[in-house]
């Protein structure tokens, strides 16, 4: 017991010569009572298990958070999701938003952008800009960021499987605006592990699309090493009816095996770790979503230190982007969304979260209009400065219900792990469709006690409201976008030089072949204006599709 109290100060004294040598924001952390708030709160008599579980903030195995100092030294990123129509109008939205506070920019691409086609397939007809900004080329990357300094802003990019190839034109227009690609930041989703599990917008088969994650990791490792890679999405698995639980160690899972991935194409893990980002889905079980994310930092921290040796601490860190949940949104009373939101970005906060995006209340009717959007950014800022929660660090830290709660998810996530590894490891299990299956039968298992009444919704199942009729704005997007995107794209493809678009697309599939880095051949066919959709046939021509089996 004397070691571990000795143990205990000495970890306490780092932590506030950490503190003292950080930089605060200039803000009142006091009470609103006027009570003086210290930085973080400890046991006076901890037990012999407090350094190895729980610690100090900034100091591994980082449960009470990355930072010693949190949000005292630096609040959250604010972003908002926007992406409809064209890209000049959702250039547009970019700019009122950055007007009104946002602290970060967040793309969504519309359906045929995801899935690798262009706004003249058949595939495409009717879905142009609906649910997200349509880019299919350069020329349209340079419009979706026209006036917005690409070396200033950080950019999050919701694209997975055709993500090497909107990076490519992201990439080709910093480069226009005169940005070094050292200077860019930001984060690409390009997480297509949860694709095959949860949200099913691949492309090419498992194995072709490691590969491709595989170059991509390599190229950003080597030239831009302020931008996030991956960001290993367990948003959408939880979107897909997954637990807390099985969001954690899918998600964790999917990381180590791009850290697998990594290390054996010749990577220092150390160069690459630290790059790697992760997403989570804030739910509304407040007290369980809170503990998750404690969880979450503890289990990354141990593995990446004893199991794949990392020895930079900045690998051990698990830095993550928190959206609330969107599937928890109702149709009915959709004013109820707002107080929902609230709570899950509450969770979020005190979970330690490094970046937030709030759902709008009217996402389940259409897009958000500005007004929605508008609000749910307001919703982090009344937390972020007028509920206190920001003053301390890690405040439900050493709570017994808060501590259980963080223990019984590392160890499910845990056994989840060994199941994986029995199975040969992630690809596998996906091919198997083991993921798919537990997630399926959660989600059955919890819409059952929703039919039942044994879970309320309010406004659902419970408090319902007879022939309610929907009195807020919709944002309503026309088959104009649509129209303009053809057209655009129609001119593109006469003013271009077609013959270096086709010694492009060569380029394209030798390296295919020839298992060279994808990268280089595509930033190079993005400058010469080839298309999304040439680009993915490429690419399909070489390593062909893939069809999931069944899971009842």
């Amino acid at each position: 017991m004397d070691d571990q109290l000795d143990l205990f100060n000495e970890s306490l004294e780092l932590w506030d010569k950490e503190i003292k040598s950080n930089n605060s924001r200039e803000a009142d952390f006091d009470t609103l009572s006027g009570v003086k708030q210290k930085p973080c709160y400890f046991p006076e008599n901890p037990d012999n298990n407090y350094i190895d579980n729980i610690g100090f903030p900034g100091q591994f195995p980082f449960t009470r958070g990355i930072h010693s100092n949190l949000y005292r030294g630096r609040l959250w990123t604010m972003r908002q999701f926007a992406g409809f129509g064209t890209p000049e109008e959702t250039n547009e939205r970019f700019k009122n938003l950055l007007k009104k506070g946002q602290t970060g920019l967040s793309v969504a691409y519309d359906m045929p952008t995801l899935m690798g086609y262009d706004p003249d397939h058949s595939f495409s007809k009717g879905e142009v800009g609906k649910c997200g900004v349509s880019v299919f080329s350069l020329s349209e990357m340079e419009k979706l960021f026209q006036g917005i300094n690409l070396g200033e802003i950080s950019v999050s990019q919701t694209i997975n499987g055709p993500a090497i190839i909107l990076l490519a034109f992201y990439i080709a227009a910093a480069e226009k605006q005169g940005v070094r690609l050292e200077q860019l930041k930001g984060t690409l989703q390009n997480d297509i592990l949860k694709e095959f599990t949860a949200q099913k917008e691949w492309i090419f088969p498992p194995k072709s699309s490691m590969r491709i994650i595989t170059d991509m990791l390599k190229y950003c490792t080597r030239s831009m090493p302020n931008y996030n890679t991956i960001s290993i999405s367990g948003y959408h698995i939880r979107e897909a009816g997954s637990t807390a639980a099985q969001e954690l160690a899918f998600t964790l899972a999917d990381g180590f095996c791009y850290i697998e991935h990594g290390i054996k194409a010749g990577l220092n893990i150390d160069d690459f770790a630290p790059r790697l980002s992760f997403f989570f889905n804030s739910h509304l079980d407040f007290f369980e979503e809170i503990a998750k994310f404690r969880a979450a930092r503890r289990i990354w921290a141990k593995h990446l230190r004893f199991k794949y040796g990392a020895k930079d601490q900045k690998s051990w860190k698990l830095r993550f982007h928190t959206q609330t949940a969107g599937c928890s949104l109702t149709a009915q009373q959709p004013e109820n969304n707002i107080a929902r939101t609230g709570f899950q970005a509450l969770a979020g906060v005190l979970g330690g979260t490094q970046s937030l995006h709030t759902n709008s209340m009217d996402e389940t009717l259409a897009l958000p209009t500005e007004k929605a959007a508008e609000i749910a950014l307001r919703t982090q800022q009344l937390i972020a400065y007028e509920t206190g929660v920001s003053n301390v660090v890690d405040p439900l830290g050493g709570s017994w219900y808060i501590e259980k709660l963080t223990d019984d998810i590392e160890q499910k996530a845990e056994e989840y792990f060994s199941e994986i590894e029995a199975l040969g490891g992630v690809v596998t299990a996906i091919e198997q469709g083991f993921f798919q299956r537990e997630i399926a039968k959660s989600a059955s298992d919890y819409q059952n006690k929703v039919d039942e009444g044994k879970r309320i919704v309010v406004g659902v199942n419970k408090f319902v409201k007879d022939n309610e009729e929907i009195d807020i704005p919709i944002l309503e997007i026309g088959s104009e976008a649509g129209q303009d995107q053809l057209k655009k794209l129609s001119e593109l493809k006469k003013d271009r030089n077609n013959k270096n678009v086709e010694d492009a697309i060569s380029k394209i599939r030798k390296a295919c072949k020839e298992e060279t880095n994808l990268m280089y051949p595509i930033i190079d066919a993005a400058k010469k204006y080839v298309t999304l959709g040439e680009i993915v046939l490429a690419l399909k021509g070489e390593f062909g599709e893939w069809q999931e089996s069944a899971v009842f």
